[in-house]
């Protein structure tokens, strides 16, 4: 019971599910050849037929008997997704991560090693016949007939077992505080790595901060630098207007000066000339005239 490869256990589950392969074939089988049947006892009833009308049989047969295996192979391959379901539920359960190599599936020389597997453990042809006649109740009865595990004795290996199990959950209660001690300092560093990284955003903008000050810093000393420069050249223009305009005074004060010198020369020269002689004895005429005007009007007013 070694073809294979695996323990007794295993061995028998193949061979079950080998049983189960086999039967499903076999009416898979039985339905293709009811195709044909179909087809001879349907069509087959003349003793000629033309080119045309034999494409046309068999266009249609091979449609039916596509349909047959597609719908076969794809029944075979959902089946093998639900034995592997069954395996990997088992696998999980004792937390156990299953892998398969998808490439083996093509080895010829283990195919062949099956093939051969398959027909000693099936080479009867009457056990073939009589499974053949008993499908039906063969796959009502899979689960009775299922190989089970032998249950554990009392004895010493239990006593093994348990111990070993107790052995196992003491030290997965063991992993289960370090884990928890573990996420704690993780959760801890966490933290701690959110302050520091919350602290260094802060320095940095402190940094950004102090270049920015020793920016303006140097900005202030240069804008200090250009108005003493320019202080100093206001206060030069300064001194240099002041002494312009100190001596502007004088020039105006001078020009002033003169110019009342010279109306007083021009109202001399003017005076002594015949025309204002001329104008200033009209002017006294008048003066007279008006006076001597005034005191008439005053002999004409009424009395009050």
């Amino acid at each position: 019971m070694a073809e294979l490869g695996l323990n007794e256990h295993h061995q028998n589950e193949v061979i079950n599910y080998m049983r189960f392969a086999r039967s499903k074939r076999g009416l898979r089988l039985k339905t293709v050849d009811s195709c044909f049947q179909d087809l001879k006892d349907s069509r087959l009833v003349d003793e000629t037929f033309t080119v045309d009308e034999v494409t046309e049989m068999l266009d249609g047969l091979q449609v039916v008997v596509h349909g047959e295996v597609e719908s076969e192979l794809i029944n075979t391959t959902h089946t093998n997704v639900l034995l592997l379901r069954q395996l990997f539920f088992q696998a999980e359960k004792w937390h156990l991560k299953l892998q398969t190599d998808i490439s083996e599936l093509e080895n010829r020389e283990l195919l062949e090693q099956v093939a051969e597997f398959e027909k000693s453990e099936f080479k009867s042809s009457n056990k073939h016949a009589l499974r053949n006649g008993q499908r039906g109740q063969m796959a009502a009865n899979t689960e009775s007939i299922k190989p089970k595990l032998a249950p554990l004795n009392e004895g010493g290996s239990a006593e093994l077992l348990n111990k070993e199990i107790s052995r196992l959950n003491e030290e997965n209660e063991k992993l289960k505080a370090r884990l928890k001690t573990i996420e704690t300092q993780a959760t801890s560093a966490l933290d701690e790595k959110v302050k520091l990284e919350r602290t260094l955003k802060e320095l940095q903008k402190i940094q950004g901060d102090y270049k920015e000050i020793n920016n303006l810093e140097k900005t202030v000393a240069a804008l200090k630098s250009d108005f003493e420069r320019t202080l100093n050249d206001s206060t030069a223009n300064k001194k240099s207007l002041e002494e312009d305009l100190v001596s502007t005074k004088h020039n105006l004060l001078k020009v002033q000066e003169q110019l009342d010198m010279a109306e007083k020369e021009l109202e001399r020269k003017f005076q002594q000339t015949a025309a204002y002689r001329n104008m200033k004895d009209i002017l006294t005429k008048k003066n007279d005239q008006i006076k001597d005007l005034r005191k008439q009007l005053l002999k004409y007013e009424p009395e009050d």
